[in-house]
């Protein structure tokens, strides 16, 4: 009689599934990607949600914020994303001024990101100002994940990278966005650079999952740059992103090898040729 074990097959992740990992208890793990190779290997090692972040801006054209993002951009890179994944469940970030404007507008954007791509949801930045948008997108078919705190889109506004909602006003505030994107139907929340004990008491209420970057550990699960947990972006090095390695001296070495080797004339050897 064979005793080889079945194939353990990765399951397919939803909207409905996250909100139940809450329940269970059980921690969601979220990273960014932007392209194929990235959100293969996230998917194939069993990530929750892959984020297809508008930090791109950042990370992959080089840019001072995320402002200059456009829905084009996030369409195509997305669909690199959707491309590899098989499993995990798909975020897409709705980039500055896609959305804000008009619910028109937020339909028709939202709508694009959905239809061509295929991915399993959306997210937008803000609180009780845009829960009618939220509302309207999910009553339609769009699921969202909001976003509070720290919101990178409103760097103008706040004119720092500095933790959010330190102050009590500003704290109970964002505890009443919370409730107010709950009631229009988001399906989780990223609570991004807010003190631990705010992050806390958000987490405990409300009945869906909250998603934390440099939120503290009671959050419901986390989420990192897929760049700065690798070690990529050397430059940024807040006190939130824990290193899982540091490719960033690795590529350098690869890369400086190979200059060595094709200027002295041993890439490549006969054995490397046809």
């Amino acid at each position: 009689m064979s005793t080889a074990q079945p194939e353990h097959k990765p399951r397919v992740v939803t909207t409905r599934s996250v909100m139940n990992m809450k329940k269970t208890g059980e921690r969601i793990s979220v990273l960014t990607a932007y392209d194929f190779l990235v959100a293969r290997y996230l998917d194939q090692v069993g990530i929750d949600i892959i984020l297809v972040g508008d930090s791109l801006g950042n990370v992959v054209q080089g840019h001072e914020t995320t402002l200059p993002v456009t829905v084009d951009d996030m369409i195509y890179h997305a669909k690199a994303v959707k491309r590899a994944v098989k499993n995990a469940l798909i975020v897409v970030d709705m980039p500055f001024m896609s959305y804000q404007n008009s619910l028109d507008e937020a339909v028709r954007n939202c709508g694009r990101v959905m239809k061509e791509v295929g991915v399993g949801a959306v997210k937008l930045e803000g609180g009780a100002f845009i829960a009618d948008i939220v509302r309207h997108l999910v009553e339609i078919g769009i699921p969202v994940m909001g976003h509070l705190g720290l919101t990178p889109q409103a760097i103008n506004k706040f004119g720092t990278y500095e933790v959010r909602a330190t102050e009590k006003s500003e704290a109970d505030r964002l505890l009443r966005d919370a409730k107010s994107l709950q009631d229009a139907g988001v399906f989780s929340i990223v609570l991004e650079k807010i003190p631990t004990k705010l992050a806390k008491r958000v987490t405990e209420a409300l009945d869906v999952p909250t998603i934390g970057i440099g939120a503290g550990p009671h959050c419901n699960g986390q989420v990192l740059v897929v760049y700065d947990m690798l070690g990529l972006t050397e430059e940024f090095k807040p006190r939130f992103v824990r290193r899982y390695g540091e490719l960033a001296g690795e590529m350098r070495k690869a890369f400086t090898r190979y200059i060595k080797d094709v200027k002295s004339g041993d890439f490549p050897t006969t054995k490397e040729s046809y």
